[in-house]
């Protein structure tokens, strides 16, 4: 037992060991040169271009709100319908206005009128003030004789105040007199010559007349620009109030993108370089875009309770600063864009942007 042991050790020492394979030289050259210029691409690129996913597409948002109040009559449109500009959304009961508008319609007749009558006081009160002066003439002269025959004892002490009576009567008709005319003249703006239309009461007339019309016109609210509707609840017979919300319309132009790049990616990004942006929702359509305009503040700045750094401990977080992009063009056939949608952005570095391309992103 022994000796087949022996004889088998001695067998395995006989056969020669197996030769490792060795790794080839241009491997081990090869890897690190992969992985350096792996590297060293990535470095290249991101010289050239910077992108972010947390970017979303924009569009304005309009809150419609009545500017007169009252019970709505009609509610011409559904949630998310499209609209064109000038189309009716919805109507408020416009019998309270036009009762308005007849009332200061009326009012502004009146003024008219009014004015007349003061033209006529004016005319009329000039003959009274002539009436006036030639009985204080006469009063004046029959006084002055009565005190000439008073004088020769001739006539009564009585017919002497009588006479002295009648010159203070005639003086006060006289004065009446032009108080009036004066009063009929200062209604006319001093001139009994001024136009009508100049007369600072007919003018109020007619501002309340177009206050009454525009709040006519008012009643019923119609679209500011093109867009969808959003979702509403409004119905007929419900009673709004002036500014209060009634639906939202999102416009279908300008659309834009905002894009929220970390601080550190602003370096050499500048208004006017070219970007490409890719939305979510429609895997492989791209659109043209430019950068427009850059925050100049972080959202966090904007924010109701902005971040206090100088409290407590802390820890340094990249902020991030939101970038405008507008929309050159786009695939053929490229599907509608909506407010919301998520998307990624790529911003070519390289191009700075021409002068007219700014210009234009800075109007």
């Amino acid at each position: 037992m022994t000796s087949k042991i022996n004889e088998a050790a001695e067998n395995a020492a006989r056969t020669p060991a197996p030769k490792r394979r060795r790794v080839p030289v241009w491997l081990w050259v090869a890897g690190p040169l992969a992985v350096a210029g792996f590297f060293g691409w990535e470095y290249v690129a991101s010289q050239r271009e910077v992108s972010t996913d947390n970017a979303y597409i924009k569009a304005e948002r309009i809150l419609i709100a009545p500017q007169v109040g009252g019970r709505v009559v009609e509610v011409a449109v559904q949630q998310n319908q499209p609209v064109k500009k000038g189309d009716l959304l919805f109507r408020i009961d416009a019998d309270p206005l036009t009762i308005a508008v007849a009332q200061n319609e009326a009012l502004v007749a009146r003024m008219a009128n009014s004015a007349s009558a003061s033209r006529a006081k004016v005319v009329g009160t000039g003959t009274s003030i002539q009436a006036a002066r030639e009985t204080l003439a006469w009063a004046q002269r029959d006084f002055q004789r009565m005190q000439q025959l008073a004088g020769q004892q001739l006539v009564s002490r009585k017919m002497l105040d009588d006479a002295r009576h009648a010159v203070a009567e005639a003086r006060t008709d006289l004065a009446d007199a032009i108080a009036t005319q004066s009063e009929a003249t200062a209604s006319l703006s001093g001139s009994p010559g001024t136009p009508t239309q100049d007369l600072p009461e007919y003018r109020a007339a007619m501002a309340m007349l177009a206050k009454a019309k525009l709040d006519l016109a008012h009643a019923e609210v119609r679209a500011p620009v093109d867009g969808i509707v959003g979702l509403h609840d409004l119905q007929v017979g419900e009673y709004i109030n002036v500014g209060q919300t009634a639906m939202p319309l999102v416009a279908t132009s300008p659309i834009w993108v905002e894009a929220n790049f970390k601080e550190t990616e602003l370096t050499k990004m500048q208004v006017g370089q070219a970007a490409t942006v890719e939305v979510d929702s429609y895997p492989g359509v791209k659109w043209k875009a430019h950068v427009a305009s850059i925050a100049p503040a972080s959202g966090a700045e904007f924010s109701v309770l902005p971040p206090q750094n100088a409290t407590g401990n802390w820890v340094k977080i990249v902020q991030r600063i939101p970038v405008r992009l507008e929309i050159d063009s786009a695939d053929a056939d490229a599907p509608q864009l909506r407010a919301g949608m998520s998307a990624d952005v790529h911003v070519e570095l390289r191009d700075g942007g021409s002068a007219s391309s700014r210009a234009t992103a800075a109007r």
